[in-house]
């Protein structure tokens, strides 16, 4: 049975006992949950040492399904052998993961990512030590968590849009509302809002993950982010900003998810009013790149503005400036309005001045939440970025074209871009209204 939050092993920081865990003959090990993990002794009455074992069983694996394992341990001698498995919970006890790892004194973190051979629900987790003489191991943070996506993108179940379909089931505009915009995957951004950023993010993600499904992040909480404009705020300080992108990164662990990095944070550079302001930012960026980078299931793409803002080669620029040779791309056109055959052309040519710089294979996605009109008014004038009128929604959450790797709700339609434009009163910057919403869906 799955656990809080989709992971596939129940009670793995052993916060409740022994609980959904059994342990081998007493005679060979002794268990005990101090209140900071497992203590497991293995004694030398075992004539194979193997023998001295735990476990939990009740495990679903699908055939081809990729997993990960993870858990931090420790011994109370170094160079303990331990070893981790999951595998088959009945004779033959065949094994699609098997590891074994040596432990020292110090809490060390593993990690390991396997597609599995079984197909069963009778999968078992264990953990079996190998020592010549009396040994203990420390154990927590135990967590199984299928990372294949097999169904898409994830729908945000509480998104802004279905919170207002939640408290307005009877306007008129809700069915509309639903069937255009909260059924569709988007976005889910994470800023200075967040109490608690990491369980937060923790949350969301391996709600995704328990479903095989892929979530979209937008990481938006750079210092002075905005440049003081209509979405004004972020972090307080640099080192503040380090702390909030490392929660992240931690939040996410070791499962799949995408992550577009700091909306506008290298489109506003040249904003900036100091050299060291500049330096700064990149610095910043660059760090988010490298946290998020270190997770090998995240797939993160700076932030790359959009065809009407900096040219190809300058953009290049920055995001090399701002570490994208550590990343998986850049994205563009993120609450913006530009046609995707447009952003595809200014990805193109961003594209070949990064390879310019050294930095090959680099991939771009493109906002689509509200481009379906794209950019230009009636009269062949580009239109505001703030709320502007006459847009409609664009092509859902999908696979890319013409160069693109995805196209992506990153914006999440319906959501102000400010007190400014079309949006009524009372709607700042990131709040929902069904009047935009229902503008978007009629393109009007």
């Amino acid at each position: 049975m799955a656990g809080t939050y989709g992971d596939l092993v129940t009670n793995g920081s052993f916060t409740s006992g022994m609980s959904g865990w059994w342990s081998g003959n007493p005679a060979m090990i002794t268990v005990a949950t101090p209140g900071t993990g497992l203590q497991a002794t293995a004694t030398t009455n075992a004539v194979n040492l193997w023998d001295a074992l735990f476990g939990q069983d009740g495990i679903t694996l699908r055939r081809e399904c990729q997993y990960t394992l993870s858990f931090t341990a420790r011994a109370s001698q170094a160079n303990t052998t331990l070893r981790a498995a999951v595998q088959l919970g009945a004779d033959p006890f065949t094994a699609t993961l098997d590891k074994t790892v040596a432990l020292g004194t110090v809490d060390t973190h593993f990690t390991f990512t396997f597609t599995s051979s079984l197909n069963t629900t009778a999968g078992q987790v264990t953990f079996q030590l190998g020592q010549g003489s009396t040994v203990t191991v420390y154990l927590t943070e135990v967590r199984l968590t299928c990372s294949t996506v097999r169904e898409g993108f994830y729908v945000d179940p509480n998104s802004n849009a279905a919170q207002w379909l939640n408290a307005n089931p009877a306007d008129p505009r809700a069915p509309k509302i639903l069937r255009s915009l909260v059924r569709r995957p988007t976005a889910r951004w994470f800023g200075d809002w967040n109490a608690n950023v990491q369980a937060d993010v923790d949350a969301y993600v391996t709600a995704a993950a328990a479903v095989g499904k892929l979530p979209l992040l937008a990481a938006y909480n750079m210092h002075n982010r905005d440049n003081g404009g209509q979405s004004s705020g972020g972090a307080p300080t640099p080192e503040a900003y380090r702390a909030w992108i490392d929660a992240v990164a931690a939040g996410i662990g070791d499962r799949p998810a995408l992550v577009v990095v700091e909306p506008d944070s290298l489109a506003q550079v040249g904003s900036l009013p100091t050299d060291a302001a500049r330096t700064e930012r990149y610095a910043l960026v660059s760090y988010a790149a490298q946290a998020l980078a270190a997770r090998p299931l995240v797939r993160t793409y700076l932030d790359g503005g959009n065809a009407t803002w900096i040219r190809p080669a300058e953009m290049a620029a920055r995001l090399v400036a701002g570490g994208i040779s550590a990343v998986k791309g850049f994205a563009i056109g993120v609450s913006n309005f530009d046609a995707t055959d447009i952003s595809c052309g200014y990805g193109q040519q961003i594209t070949a001045e990064l390879v310019k710089a050294g930095v090959a294979g680099a991939r771009y996605v493109i906002d689509t939440s509200r481009n379906g009109n794209g950019a230009m008014d009636e009269n062949g004038a580009h239109v505001d970025y703030c709320n502007p009128a006459g847009r409609r929604l664009g092509v859902p959450s999908s696979i890319g074209v013409g160069g693109a790797e995805y196209l992506l709700w990153i914006k999440v339609p319906g959501d102000s871009d400010g007190q400014c434009g079309i949006a009524p009163a009372g709607t700042p910057a990131g709040t929902f209204s069904p009047y935009l919403a229902e503008r978007l869906i009629d393109g009007r």
